[in-house]
């Protein structure tokens, strides 16, 4: 799994609790991005995550759910990535929810289609803070010494920069990277056009792209060879 998620530069990110028609689905799986992550901080069910799913089979393209509550867990993805934040304030969203969702279906879990992000939710006010209990308001030091935490001690595979509706601080994007060996940098937030695609591409490995895809479809597809083009 690591080395799947190793080759992805840009990701297009679908929330199974917003709509997009066949045609504007078809738009972005056929785009060029590298993968589909599939996932949302409200509003994701069983219903609806499996719903989009079957509309994601007919693609070439590796498709990820990427954990938020048990009760949406549906099998049939390429694999299945599972947040821990890290700058949260409650071991709810360290490592409580997880132990509850292995002793509930530990018989179940595919372990060979898991992969762990540490993820630093860094926008106070979107959803994904306010859930997490996250301490979003940190000096760049302090970004770059949970990202080592992630890295050092957890051996985490992915450290994910979550800024969820607003475009980040590149020097803290930037220092994260510098700040990393192996652990593979995804930066997800705030995207809306080609350029901060770029800008934030040359920071880190991987590039989400999310919100816009609903608000601007043109804006995002854009955004695909932005990052692929990037140094």
């Amino acid at each position: 799994m690591k080395q799947i998620v190793a080759n992805w530069r840009h990701v297009f990110k679908l929330d199974p609790d917003k709509y997009i028609d066949t045609l504007a689905l078809d738009t972005v799986c056929l785009s060029g991005t590298d993968a589909i992550m599939v996932g949302g901080s409200s509003g994701v069910t069983y219903e609806n995550t499996e719903d989009l799913l079957n509309r994601l089979r007919k693609y070439d393209l590796p498709c990820a759910l990427e954990v938020s509550n048990l009760e949406s867990v549906v099998p049939g993805f390429d694999l299945y990535m599972v947040p821990m934040v890290l700058n949260t304030a409650s071991t709810t969203w360290l490592i409580g929810q997880h132990v509850n969702g292995v002793e509930q279906f530990g018989f179940m879990i595919p372990w060979d289609k898991i992969i762990s992000e540490g993820y630093i939710v860094l926008n106070q006010d979107c959803t994904a803070a306010k859930v997490s209990e996250a301490k979003t308001l940190l000096h760049s030091s302090e970004v770059c010494a949970y990202a080592q935490v992630a890295e050092r001690l957890l051996h985490m595979p992915i450290v994910y920069l979550e800024y969820s509706g607003r475009f980040g601080d590149l020097d803290i994007v930037a220092d994260v990277k510098r700040t990393l060996d192996e652990t593979q940098l995804f930066y997800g937030g705030g995207i809306t056009n080609a350029l901060q695609a770029q800008q934030v591409a040359a920071l880190c490995d991987t590039v989400v792209v999310g919100n816009i895809i609903y608000n601007n479809l043109d804006a995002a597809i854009s955004t695909v060879e932005a990052v692929k083009n990037s140094k």
